[in-house]
């Protein structure tokens, strides 16, 4: 089965036919609302995606109040710390919104930044992981998820070769199902960095599902992964461009996920219905005697005559001799006299 198809399993088999994973990835743009949070639920299913990405912070379990600021955007945390407290959501709260994930027939996925948050978003039945960029360096948060032994997502985008082959060799032992993303930290992130080269790269180094967790802000990145045959694309996702927040200038409207999601089904139809152009016209019969041309005569000619190529020309319909019996018919001789636009037949030739 594909990746895809193995994390859908857990929603009846997910939103139909296809091979790419795309995720929108709510992260913290709902700004610690639980209304908010329910919202993106709404909104991303409505956009056809296969699954929504939250973050599950504990601010005790990961930080500390000395944790200095990405970006300090926020007027009303005065550290970090703070933020991340605000973001919380309890077991319960985390429980609604799985189950409201269920009832619209989308994957939930929220990203675990403790061995705690592990074990609430385990109790609560989440059974495929996401692990940000930031902790592929935590081998006891790794291996903690790894024992669950669902599907996991390793994003790489503040890793080495060194770190992230560590990370895939503690995943493997464990046996899970895994996806590795090429990403690059950087919100938003310039065309130049994307690093759509490192898909194949991955794949060629671990032999396992690939994608790309994206931060362009726009679709194009996401179609051209899946036009190379990635197994999972997430985007960051806001309801409006005018939303208050870190990473809304590397997120997608809902309506652009729209657009990414269908897309990319169509690109996958496209992959996966190779033409073969020695039979591209078999079913073009009756279009090709509409827009292609016969040899005609260009006037009037008597039988004996000795066909010149002034004598000639391609007009429609393509019912007659194709263009490509010119060069046989110049210097035959006429056995019947031809009436100008009459289409040159074989029985007009002299044997």
């Amino acid at each position: 089965t594909s990746f895809r198809s193995e994390c859908l399993e857990s929603v009846g088999g997910g939103r139909g036919p296809g091979k790419c994973l795309v995720i929108g990835e709510v992260a913290q743009t709902h700004d610690g609302s639980l209304g908010a949070a329910h919202s993106f639920i709404d909104a991303i299913a409505d956009a056809g995606a296969d699954a929504v990405k939250f973050q599950t912070h504990i601010a005790a379990e990961e930080s500390t109040p000395d944790e200095p600021w990405r970006v300090k955007f926020s007027p009303k945390d005065e550290t970090r710390f703070e933020y991340w407290k605000r973001m919380e959501f309890t077991k319960d709260e985390w429980q609604g919104l799985k189950a409201h994930a269920d009832e619209r027939n989308i994957l939930f996925l929220s990203t675990p930044f403790s061995e705690k948050a592990v074990e609430m978003l385990s109790a609560i039945g989440m059974r495929v992981w996401k692990v940000a960029s930031g902790e592929i360096g935590n081998l006891p948060l790794l291996e903690r998820i790894a024992a669950t032994k669902d599907p996991m997502i390793l994003s790489s985008g503040m890793s080495d070769w060194s770190e992230l082959d560590l990370a895939v060799e503690t995943v493997k032992t464990n046996g899970n199902r895994l996806a590795v993303l090429q990403c690059t930290s950087a919100y938003p992130c310039p065309p130049e960095r994307v690093g759509l080269n490192v898909l194949e790269v991955l794949r060629e180094r671990y032999d396992l599902a690939v994608g790309l967790s994206d931060h362009t802000g726009s679709i194009y990145a996401g179609l051209a992964a899946a036009t190379l045959g990635a197994d999972v694309v997430e985007v960051h996702v806001t309801l409006s461009r005018e939303m208050f927040g870190p990473d809304v200038p590397a997120s997608l409207t809902t309506t652009e996920l729209r657009q990414l999601v269908e897309g990319t089904r169509q690109i996958e139809r496209m992959i996966g219905s190779p033409v073969d152009k020695d039979h591209a016209g078999d079913d073009l019969s009756d279009l090709r005697t509409i827009f292609t041309k016969s040899i005609v005569a260009s006037r009037a000619l008597s039988a004996g005559t000795a066909i010149a190529a002034t004598d000639l020309k391609l007009k429609k319909p393509g019912t007659g001799m194709p263009a490509g019996e010119i060069p046989k018919l110049i210097g035959q001789v006429l056995k019947h006299d031809v009436k100008a636009d009459e289409m040159l037949a074989a029985h007009h030739i002299a044997s």
